[in-house]
């Protein structure tokens, strides 16, 4: 079975508890305005060209046989993309990563295997291991669900992270082999919701209600941008209280650092101006902390 990756981190120490590798599959149904990872948005491969890092060193140029790449008399590296078949063959040579193919197809038994190279760090690390993200990890399903099955059978710690904007038959897929669900929520306003993703929120409400009637364990991601959600703070906490198996919140203060991402996938730059300060973060975090619930510091 194979399913479309644009990166395998290791070392990860955010995405879940411990060490972990975490594998970031392609795809994602919603359009979030301040997305930093554009290139996990479309299912499409893509090819990101940081221009301005750029030394005209050439080697891209010979490996593309459209002629997508060409120095010119100036010496500057231009690059062609009506004329891009995207093979990734520019991006495998390319020294300095300037150039960078998103969206490869790998087998299950290829990512296991790289997975694995590191599981002596996920056993000296508590609950170290694996986590799915993406994009949308759950909008190839079946490639989730055997890859988890894998790495359970490994022994490992597993984990989701979801935007929960996924059918139940997905959810219910992976749910026997996965230890914890990194659940994203962005608003409980459904008006708000639709602003800033371009989709309503009620399928991820209801099924963050049926993994925690399961039991499941799950960590909440709130990424907090002011003016957009940053009125959601009580809404979000009424909606958490009144469940059984959040195990922690994470309010996420928005950034811009994606920025040059979308300049390098020519792809049009959502990012809001606006960051948060210290202070509206711990606010946020405080406020939900007198509503009883686990808030990370």
């Amino acid at each position: 079975m194979k399913g479309v990756i644009f990166d395998i981190k290791h070392f990860a120490v955010h995405d879940g508890p411990g060490i972990r590798t975490t594998v970031f599959l392609k795809g994602c149904p919603l359009k979030c305005l301040w997305c930093h990872n554009p290139e996990s948005i479309g299912k499409q491969s893509q090819l990101g060209f940081l221009e301005h890092k750029c030394t005209s060193c050439g080697r891209c140029v010979p490996v593309c046989k459209n002629g997508a790449h060409f120095i010119d008399e100036n010496g500057k590296h231009i690059f062609d993309r009506s004329k891009c078949t995207l093979c990734g063959k520019c991006a495998d040579v390319c020294p300095g990563k300037v150039l960078t193919f998103y969206g490869r197809e790998e087998d299950v038994e290829t990512i296991v295997a790289d997975v694995l190279k590191d599981k002596d760090f996920y056993e000296c690390s508590k609950n170290g291991g694996v986590t799915l993200s993406g994009g949308e990890c759950l909008m190839q399903p079946d490639f989730c669900a055997e890859l988890l099955k894998r790495f359970k059978a490994e022994g490992l710690c597993t984990a989701v992270d979801t935007c929960g904007f996924v059918s139940r038959a997905s959810l219910d897929k992976v749910i026997p082999y996965t230890d914890l669900f990194l659940y994203d929520l962005k608003a409980i306003d459904s008006e708000v919701h639709k602003k800033c993703t371009g989709q309503d929120n009620a399928v991820i409400l209801e099924n963050l209600k049926y993994l925690d009637s399961l039991g499941k364990g799950i960590e909440i991601r709130y990424p907090y941008v002011p003016g957009f959600n940053d009125t959601e703070v009580r809404e979000i906490g009424e909606f958490l209280k009144e469940l059984s198996n959040i195990t922690r919140i994470k309010v996420l203060p928005y950034h811009a650092y994606a920025a040059t991402k979308y300049k390098s996938l020519n792809m049009e730059n959502t990012l809001p101006d606006t960051v948060p300060c210290d202070s509206e973060i711990e606010a946020a975090k405080s406020f939900l902390r007198t509503m009883g619930l686990n808030v990370a510091d």
